[in-house]
């Protein structure tokens, strides 16, 4: 699908963006292509720079009392387009090609929503103005892998319940973005009176996939709060190279297994128990990754969801 926004916030004859995404969904770690369209308005500007940012919505915990909310996190930015004149009325095009960070999440498995809401907002410099409006649904689909892992879940009848995005850290892994991918799947019945729910987090790399999940959650979220603590359930965290398992035994019996040790730890040593495994794959892999955002902003929540794609219009419009 192409997703087109029309913008001309930056005055009365102002130039105007209307940026195309190529159609198809990304992969994380993967490229995403289009181009940013300019017409020049009713006299000449000098455009400062194009940039592209990567949004995402996620769901925010406010402090004590102050409940749960939502805002807008710029997780990546790329200058597709730098200093130039464009003329009263011309019309230009810039093509890109940007690599998404690893951690993207996903929002859609085989052409499904999940309910991740992510975005490419356009940001267009001129003459000290710049003008942030031009914003467009971002598609991305998940790697082999995650597909693989979540096919095996699936396959032992665990079944999907929801996915967002939580603002914080996983303690204890290579996470790079401020925020991480929650999915929630119910048990089948045979784990049923074992726990409640699993909750499954993934956290990629150039080399590897770093397979998070945690069972039950009844004492809180397992990140790191500001106090410092981590979570209240058991914790586990497997490491697998994207070509899956190496040797005979296939995804099935290597996510069922993580999802034994994950249930038979918890009732034998109780919650609070974080623990974790290789599977393939050295910890220095894991280890190497710190260096795969250095290419990031400084993210922080902002209070300005609004109805970013709220109710997913067939227009897109704002």
């Amino acid at each position: 699908m192409v997703f087109k926004r029309l913008l001309g916030s930056l005055g009365v004859g102002g130039p105007t963006v209307d940026t195309t995404l190529d159609p198809g969904a990304a992969r994380p770690g993967g490229t995403l292509s289009g181009r940013v369209h300019l017409v020049g308005g009713t006299t000449d500007h000098d455009v400062e720079h194009v940039a592209l940012e990567l949004v995402a919505r996620v769901e925010t915990e406010h402090g004590e009392h102050g409940g749960d909310g939502e805002g807008v996190v710029v997780f990546d930015r790329h200058t597709v387009g730098g200093a130039f004149r464009l003329a009263a009325g011309e019309e230009t095009s810039i093509p890109f090609t940007v690599t998404l960070p690893w951690e993207t999440p996903a929002t859609e498995l085989y052409g499904q929503q999940l309910g991740v809401v992510l975005g490419v907002r356009t940001e267009l410099a001129v003459a000290g103005a710049r003008d942030s409006g031009d914003l467009d649904p971002l598609a991305v689909a998940p790697l082999p892998a995650q597909e693989a892992v979540l096919e095996a879940l699936g396959g032992l009848g665990f079944g999907f319940r929801s996915a967002d995005l939580e603002y914080g850290r996983i303690g204890g892994t290579g996470q790079q973005l401020p925020f991480y991918q929650e999915i929630e799947l119910s048990p089948p019945p045979h784990y049923a009176h074992q726990v409640d729910e699993i909750e499954l987090t993934f956290l990629a790399v150039p080399g590897a996939l770093e397979v998070v999940l945690e069972a039950d959650k009844r004492g809180g979220p397992f990140t790191d709060g500001p106090d410092g603590h981590g979570g209240h359930d058991a914790l586990s965290r497997f490491t697998v190279p994207h070509e899956g398992p190496a040797g005979p035994q296939d995804w099935n019996a290597l996510v069922d297994g993580w999802v034994r040790e994950l249930v038979e730890h918890r009732a034998s040593y109780g919650s609070h128990a974080v623990y974790g495994h290789d599977s393939g794959v050295g910890a220095a892999v894991m280890a190497g990754a710190a260096g795969i955002a250095g290419g990031m902003v400084a993210a922080e929540v902002v209070d300005e969801v609004g109805d970013f794609f709220e109710g997913d219009s067939d227009d897109g419009e704002d």
